[in-house]
């Protein structure tokens, strides 16, 4: 089991009592995703705050094992019948790996449709060979406010397998603040592992 750094707490706390004390000027999310892969369990924590078109973001376990990035974006928001969130993104990785990365967030929803995708691009400071190319797609319905399911398609250095991307199935559930998702990935393959994603908002 990978272990969250001290600093990761003392960056998140901090912020989660400040988004209890002034959530009228920003809002808040934080998520945790639990992989259960054969051999290991993998905890990768996710903070975002957003004000306005100002996006910020802080990531642990995601480019790497023990790797820490800070993200700072611009938020596009618009639409009427299909609405839409566009967040382009630059971050610094620092860790096991260690590098800059430009990074593209986005979501778009149409009635019950939803299409949300995060991906970025590493390039690594000590050599070219290990520049990776992440990506993060989930496409999903919603039957109603507080249910979900759809498809799901990975392409990580967390876990890597015979398939360039990890593919699967998603399911969730939302009470009030609350998102619970669960992830199924390489179904039929050798290497199957299962993925859930907890997450609240302030």
């Amino acid at each position: 089991m990978k272990k969250l750094p001290i600093f990761f707490i003392l960056l998140v706390v901090p912020l989660l009592s400040k988004a209890q004390s002034d959530s009228s000027s920003w809002s808040f999310n934080t998520e945790i995703n639990f992989y259960l892969i054969p051999d290991d369990f993998i905890i990768l924590p996710v903070f975002r705050a957003d004000k306005n078109r100002l996006h910020l973001e802080a990531r642990y376990n995601y480019e790497d094992y023990e790797t820490f990035s800070g993200w700072f974006g611009y938020n596009f928001m618009g639409g009427k019948k299909v609405e839409y969130i566009i967040t382009p993104m630059v971050g610094g990785v620092a860790g096991l790996s260690n590098g800059i990365a430009p990074g593209l967030e986005f979501t778009f929803t149409y009635k019950g449709f939803e299409i949300y995708s995060e991906s970025e691009y590493l390039f690594d400071l000590k050599t070219s060979e290990n520049n990776f190319l992440y990506s993060w797609t989930d496409v999903s319905w919603s039957p109603k406010d507080w249910l979900w399911f759809g498809l799901s398609g990975q392409r990580t250095r967390l876990y890597q397998t015979d398939l360039d991307i990890q593919r699967g199935l998603l399911i969730g559930g939302g009470l009030k603040q609350w998102e619970l998702t669960s992830y199924l990935y390489n179904i039929g393959f050798d290497d199957p592992f299962v993925l859930i994603s907890l997450s609240v908002g302030f």
